[in-house]
C-alpha cells in the first residue's frame, strides 16, 4: 500500500516566463514549513527556476503550454506536455542547448548541483518530467 505524503501541493500554470518567479516562490513557501536554512531555500528556488525555465523555453518554443509543479515534502516534480527530448543524456551535458545562442546550456547542471537527486524522463512529442529531491538538515533548536 502506498503511503500518502504528510503534505503536498500541485500547481498548474501556463508556460509564460512571468510564471517562473511564481513557481520559485511557491516552492520556497512550501519548503519553508520544514525549517530549511537560507542556503537550502536558495538551492530549491534556483533549481525550480531552472526546471521551469527549461520547460518554458524548450518544451514550448513557439506556443503556450501547460506546466505542472508538484511538491511532496521535498520532492519537486516539474512536468510539461511539450515537444520532449530525443536524447536526455545529451541534454544533461553541460553547455548543450537547443535554445539558441542566448541560452547557456547549464540548466540541468545547475539543478543537479543544488539538489540531492535529479531524474529526467522525456519522450519526443509527449513532454518531460523533472523530479528533484532535496534533503533538509534536521536542526536542533538552541537551548535558552
Amino acid at each position: 500500500m502506498k503511503r500518502r505524503p504528510e503534505n503536498y501541493v500541485t500547481l498548474e500554470f501556463l508556460s509564460r516566463s512571468s510564471n517562473e518567479g511564481f513557481a520559485r516562490l511557491a516552492a520556497a513557501a512550501f519548503a519553508a514549513q520544514l525549517d530549511p536554512t537560507l542556503d537550502e531555500l536558495g538551492d530549491i528556488k534556483t533549481a525550480v527556476s531552472e526546471a521551469v525555465t527549461n520547460a518554458i523555453v524548450h518544451a514550448y518554443p513557439n506556443q503556450l503550454g501547460k506546466i505542472v509543479m508538484e511538491n511532496q515534502t521535498l520532492e519537486l516534480v516539474i512536468r510539461d506536455w511539450g515537444c520532449g527530448m530525443e536524447d536526455v543524456e545529451q541534454a544533461r551535458q553541460p553547455l548543450f542547448t537547443t535554445g539558441g545562442e542566448e541560452r547557456s546550456g547549464m540548466g540541468f547542471t545547475i539543478m543537479e548541483s543544488f539538489m540531492n537527486q535529479l531524474a529526467v524522463k522525456s519522450a519526443p512529442g509527449k513532454g518531460t518530467t523533472v523530479t528533484m529531491r532535496k534533503r533538509i538538515a534536521s536542526r536542533v533548536p538552541a537551548k535558552r
